[in-house]
């Protein structure tokens, strides 16, 4: 009798380790494929879009802008992300101009956790048009940021298929951060009211071309106010993120769309670039064009933040702090 009840329980044991073992591989399969997910030709068609004559440099309430978030709706909507508040739309006035920010949303899919928020972000407006150059007018914004909306984009695309997000994600492209942040004051204002739980807030800026001569991929503003830097390297297991001097010199964390959520919440929120000032000459340029963009390196460095995003969305503790 007690040998059968041996033999019963080590069979037991067995049936059981092998599906965990499937169990576990199925998920390292599921996360592998997700790293492929972005391709090179999609982060190229987004870009060839985005940064097309057509949009005539997505200025604030100008037709590109209507057009550039009509197409981010249609991507949210292929994917399954669904609108955050009752549309995509988060309206606003800026000067008496109508405009918004789009903001897509994936429940998270734990209890507990899912009552926390990540914010993914960028703006996606630019400056409509600049200093002529040969005829052109056009400031097409590439870099300035078709490239971080670009990313925004694509990261949806992988969570949504994914869904295995525990904490609740925002997927948000700002409007108005050429004239002084409008969209992300606005939005930041809001969601405070509504009183979300934001554990932290990521912000992909201008990441269209490597960084010249560097060990890490990227840099974060803010380096030192946080341990975002150091977590999403352990995260991503290499030297993702570094820690770029001119940066703090001018600035850089209170210039771009994390800030007024910093303000209003207190906790880590950063932005993501590859600008470092010596390796993109045509900021604000009528040359930032799509042709500029190093697709192949946006491509990898994408899928190398899948990882990154994954353990942010479900540690069971919010293991990114404030330093200072």
């Amino acid at each position: 009798m007690q040998k059968n009840i041996f033999i019963i329980l080590v069979t037991l044991l067995f049936i059981n380790c092998k599906q965990m073992t499937v169990a576990q591989s199925q998920v390292e399969s599921v996360n592998d494929s997700a790293l492929e997910k972005t391709k090179v030709s999609e982060v190229a068609d987004i870009i060839n879009f985005l940064a097309s004559d057509e949009l005539g440099g997505r200025d604030t309430g100008s037709e590109g802008l209507e057009k550039a978030a009509q197409f981010i709706e249609n991507e949210f909507k292929k994917y399954g992300v669904v609108p955050y508040f009752d549309t995509y739309r988060d309206d606003f006035d800026v000067k008496g101009v109508k405009t918004y920010n789009v903001v897509g949303y994936l429940k998270g899919t734990d209890e507990k956790l899912a009552k926390e928020t990540i914010i993914l972000g960028a703006h996606f407006d630019h400056i409509g048009t600049a200093k002529e150059v040969n005829g052109d007018t056009i400031a097409n914004g590439a870099n300035d940021n078709a490239a971080g909306s670009c990313a925004v984009i694509s990261l949806a695309k992988q969570f949504a298929q994914l869904k295995n997000n525990k904490r609740s994600i925002l997927f948000v492209l700002f409007g108005a951060e050429e004239v002084g942040l409008q969209g992300s004051i606005h939005l930041a204002e809001v969601l405070k009211k509504k009183n979300i739980n934001l554990y932290t807030m990521v912000n992909f800026e201008m990441i269209g071309v490597p960084l010249n001569d560097k060990p890490y991929k990227a840099y974060i503003t803010g380096y030192n106010m946080s341990n975002m830097a150091k977590k999403m390297n352990e995260y991503s297991g290499q030297e993702l993120i570094g820690y770029l001097p001119k940066a703090e010199e001018f600035q850089l964390f209170r210039r771009s769309d994390n800030y007024p959520f910093f303000q209003q919440f207190n906790v880590p929120c950063q932005t993501i670039s590859t600008f470092d000032f010596t390796n993109y000459e045509y900021y604000h340029h009528v040359d930032d064009e799509a042709s500029e963009m190093n697709f192949e390196f946006m491509a990898t460095f994408i899928n190398e933040c899948v990882p990154v995003i994954t353990k942010i969305a479900n540690t069971t503790d919010k293991e990114i702090k404030l330093t200072k």
